[in-house]
């Protein structure tokens, strides 16, 4: 039998601990056992991120009672913040069991020198580790300033596909642009563009065809935040907001803020954003010969679509789970949350008062994907504009099924069609609680938390960041073998197969 149990980190302290260890090390069948301890009432929330820790493997001398209440007191004694408790197998050599333990502090420490001293008197070896090496994490939210590596959206973007390709003025327009987020770091303000009035009418156009359509077909939540930003940003069809005032009301409203950036992210650069309730935001503007479709986000999609949401504590919650739960996550996992927040921050709906609402910012910014996803019997010319008519012909609505993470991350998905499948929540309280159970079964290499107070990560273990990486490669051989697979049935069923 596996027990592995989380303790509240604001809750639980040393003697708690020791209480609950002592227990369980009475129980033969105890296997594994892992707990997030407190933080000590005399240490500030935060420090954790900026002191060292220090990771030692303990061989208990015999599994009797009150010996781990002794040796786990001594960290009370000194003064000494335990952060993870881990219990492993039992090991053949030893009658006694093994705990790995990670705490506050530096080995060398005098002070932490004297009760590893004190440990090995009770304990048959106590033995300090190296650190486990995970994926890059941002520990600080100036660490976001080496977000750097995207599809460059003045370049990369702009196929032969895309109403842009052949305007030379348009795309000079695009690197001006982007070259304001390129030269952005933390602190700084956020910078403002001058659009201009082609601009600006293409926003218009987009703002009132969606705002319309949004009245019947979006969730509560959207309507309820588009109304204060109506009412207290200069959020409407006549003037292209500023992602700085957008910004400074969303901080307010639930603590998000946005960050300028050049083009489409890694999808573990940008979940892990979130975890510091930050958004990355593009500014440039679709192409004004078609204001109803871009290949790509722009400032419409993140502003009409994302902004709103953000401004909702659950959603906001949600959101910031994901990106927790991504830091210094392994490449297949994060490929999972990014499923997940692909099925419900962009193409979620909710169920309210029995019909079908969009949430996600990939509908509500999508007039023709939003009458897609949330109608019960969407027109024909829906399904041609979107893609479906091509690629699934024989769907004339979309799948709809309750949201199940263990389901979800594991759903694959196109990006250049309208979704043959959404997952729906009743609503994103609901949701949170089940992404806070399957982000439990991740293989996480520490329990992390955020610190407001000074924009940081503080982790439960000691880990060593290894290089960064990114994950477009993969994001495109998804890609990739979703259409591949696509094709293959498609030939199977024309030979009958």
């Amino acid at each position: 039998m596996c027990i592995r149990d989380r303790v509240s980190t604001q809750s639980t302290g040393i003697p708690e601990v020791v209480a609950m260890l002592a227990a369980c090390s009475r129980t033969p069948a105890l296997r594994s056992l892992r707990i997030p301890c407190a933080r000590s009432r005399s240490t500030r929330a935060g420090t954790a991120s900026k002191s060292p820790k220090t990771f030692v493997v303990v061989e208990m001398l015999k599994n009797e009672p009150g010996a781990l209440g002794q040796a786990i007191g001594t960290f009370e004694k000194h003064g000494v913040n335990m952060t993870h408790i881990e219990s492993r197998l039992k090991s053949f050599a030893r009658d006694g069991p093994s705990f790995h333990i990670d705490f506050e502090g530096n080995h060398d420490d005098p002070n932490i020198s004297a009760m590893l001293q004190e440990l090995r008197q009770q304990c048959a070896s106590v033995t300090v580790e190296e650190p486990q090496a995970c994926p890059w994490f941002p520990v600080n939210i100036r660490d976001l300033d080496e977000t750097r590596d995207t599809l460059d959206g003045g370049t990369d973007l702009i196929a032969d596909d895309h109403p842009g390709f052949a305007d030379e003025a348009y795309k000079n327009r695009r690197v001006e642009i982007v070259n304001l987020a390129k030269k952005y770091t933390h602190g700084q303000p956020l910078p403002v563009v001058d659009y201009t009035l082609e601009e600006t009418q293409t926003w218009g156009a987009v703002y009132t065809r969606l705002k319309q359509q949004s009245q019947t077909m979006a969730c509560d939540e959207y309507l309820a935040s588009m109304n204060s930003f109506e009412k207290y940003v200069e959020f409407g069809p006549d003037k292209i907001p500023q992602i700085r005032d957008i910004s400074d009301f969303l901080q307010q409203e639930t603590g998000f803020q946005l960050r300028p950036i050049a083009g489409l992210l890694s999808a573990r650069d940008f979940l892990n954003a979130l975890a510091f309730r930050v958004f990355f935001s593009t500014q440039y503007i679709r192409h004004h010969g078609n204001p109803f479709y871009t290949p790509e986000p722009d400032i419409c999609h993140e502003l009409i679509g994302h902004v709103p949401m953000f401004a909702d504590p659950d959603f906001a919650d949600f959101s910031q789970q994901i990106g927790l739960a991504s830091l210094g996550a392994r490449d297949d996992e994060i490929d999972q949350l990014a499923t997940c927040y692909w099925f419900t921050v962009e193409f979620g709906v909710m169920k309210q008062a029995g019909e079908l609402k969009a949430y996600g910012a990939g509908l509500l910014s999508s007039f023709g994907e939003m009458e897609w996803s949330t109608q019960p019997n969407p027109s024909e010319e829906c399904r041609q504009m979107g893609g479906i008519a091509k690629n699934f012909p024989d769907l004339y609505k979309p799948e709809m099924l309750p949201f199940d993470p263990f389901v979800v991350s594991k759903t694959p998905f196109p990006i250049t069609t309208y979704q043959p499948k959404y997952f729906y929540v009743d609503s994103m309280a609901d949701a949170k609680f089940k992404l806070d159970t399957f982000c439990d079964g991740l293989h996480r290499p520490f329990h992390p938390q955020n610190d407001p107070v000074t924009q940081s990560i503080v982790v439960s273990r000691a880990v060593k960041r290894e290089p960064r990486t990114s994950t477009l490669g993969l994001q495109a051989d998804k890609q990739r073998e979703f259409f591949e697979n696509l094709q293959q049935g498609e030939s199977k069923q024309a030979m009958g197969m």
